[in-house]
Order: structure tokens, then C-alpha cells, then sequence
């Protein structure tokens, strides 16, 4: 990374009107491989090359949360081969940017039902985030197994048995209470959302969580994307005037 000539500097950005926290809907992998008459698996391999670069950016420019849709809860609906392949893809990943990130300051966090992942992946994900987990730059949020309405009906799950219990009131349940209770409680809500592929949807993505999310949607397939489209964004993002429905 240290080689890399990339420098803030260099960007055009003003560093005052960063976005805190950047999602990303990492979409087109399978696309790009059939487009190139490759299996879908190698799509998934140049999309992980691709997550290395925008995290180096990220910390580069001063982007304190990614957080990355690595693998939705409908995602286990794909074929077994394919998901064996991801899941094999997932954990050579952790194991190689374990350096990387503590090299960098960045902490590793991950959201979803991670409990469903392969032990194998499951142990290197515990200790990735073990090892990491006071670093202080920047966090690097991978959504795994996560689903934005399995994640709702967990939080309101969580909440009814403490009500049940008496240690809620029911009165004292506010939009501010809820964010307690779901995957992000320690994470800002995100600041900007980015979609690669050009779908217009937003895929069962931290519905909670996107209320008041700035949203960029790309025609650029994800294994295609790379830092200087990120830096095009991120300038779009610096020239919206962000009201969060007031005048």
C-alpha cells in the first residue's frame, strides 16, 4: 500500500465534506464473467481485487466506515457450487488482509446472521476481528449473510421480550431507541450509498439504516469499478445539498 502514489491531495475533494460512513451494493460480478465467456466464480475473484483498492482509497482519503454487501440472506438461494465458491473466496480474503489491516489501522467488523457461514470462515472471521478490533482509522463493515428485513424482525423480536420482561416500556420505544437493536448500533448511518451495475433497487440493504442516505447508482459492473469513479462520486456527493426533509 505504501507504494501506491495515490495521495488526498491529489483528489479534488474537500476534506471537510467527506461522507463519515460510505455503503456500498457491490452488484455485476457475474455479469462481467459472462460478458468475458468466464464461469461467474472468476467475477467474484476480480470483484475481491476490487474491494482491496476502494478500502485502500477509503482509508487513503479519510472515509471512517465501508461497509460492503458481501452476502445477502437470498443469497444462499445460488447455487451450492457457487456459494462454496464465495465461501471459499470470503476466507482466503480474511486470511490475506489480516496484515493489511492492522498495517492500516483498519478494525474489521462484519453484520448479518454470520452464524449461518461455514465454521472454516466463521473462525477466521472471529479471529480477523479479534486482532483488529482496536485498531482506530477506519472500519471496514462486511455484511454477511445479512438481510435488511431479517434484521428488522430481529430488532423488533429483541425489543417485544424485553417489554415482555418489563425492561422496556413501550412508550419509551422511539426512533432512537430502535438503532440499539440492530446489527449497526455502534456505526453512523450511512452518509452515502453506492450502487455498481446500474440496478435500480436497493436489495434488502440496511432499510433502516438508509433513511437519509445520499444514493449513487452506477452503470459500471462492479470488477470494472474502481478509485477514480469512487473519487467522481464521492465529488457528486460534496455538491448535494443534504436536508433530511427540512427546508
Amino acid at each position: 500500500m505504501n507504494s501506491d502514489p495515490f495521495s488526498f491531495n491529489h483528489t479534488g475533494l474537500d476534506s471537510a465534506k467527506l461522507p463519515v460512513h460510505v455503503a456500498i451494493i457491490m452488484d455485476g460480478n457475474g455479469r462481467w464473467a459472462k460478458k468475458r465467456l468466464l464461469n461467474r466464480v472468476k467475477g467474484h475473484e476480480k470483484g475481491t481485487e476490487v474491494v482491496r483498492t476502494i478500502v485502500r482509497a477509503c482509508r487513503k482519503i479519510g472515509i471512517s466506515y465501508l461497509t460492503l454487501y458481501a452476502f445477502s440472506t437470498e443469497n444462499w438461494q445460488r447455487p451450492k457450487s457457487e456459494i462454496a465458491a464465495l465461501m471459499t473466496i470470503l476466507q482466503q480474503f480474511l486470511k490475506t488482509e489480516q496484515k493489511e489491516l492492522m498495517d492500516n489501522n483498519i478494525r474489521l467488523n462484519a453484520i448479518g446472521q454470520v452464524e449461518r457461514l461455514p465454521a472454516g470462515v466463521r473462525r477466521v472471521l472471529d479471529k480477523t476481528m479479534a486482532l483488529t478490533k482496536e485498531n482506530t482509522k477506519m472500519c471496514l463493515n462486511l455484511a454477511l449473510s445479512y438481510g435488511g428485513r431479517s434484521e428488522i424482525v430481529k430488532m423488533v423480536k429483541d425489543i417485544a421480550i424485553k417489554v415482555k420482561n418489563g425492561n422496556i416500556d413501550p412508550d419509551s420505544i422511539t426512533a432512537e431507541l430502535i438503532p440499539e437493536y440492530l446489527y449497526t448500533r455502534m456505526i453512523p448511518d450511512p452518509d452515502l450509498l453506492i450502487r455498481t451495475s446500474g440496478e435500480m433497487r436497493i436489495s434488502n440493504f440496511l432499510l433502516w439504516q438508509i433513511a437519509y442516505t445520499e444514493i449513487h447508482v452506477t452503470d459500471t459492473l462492479w470488477p470494472d469499478f474502481g478509485k477514480d469513479e469512487f473519487i467522481r462520486i464521492l465529488a457528486d456527493y460534496q455538491q448535494r445539498e443534504r436536508r433530511f426533509g427540512k427546508v
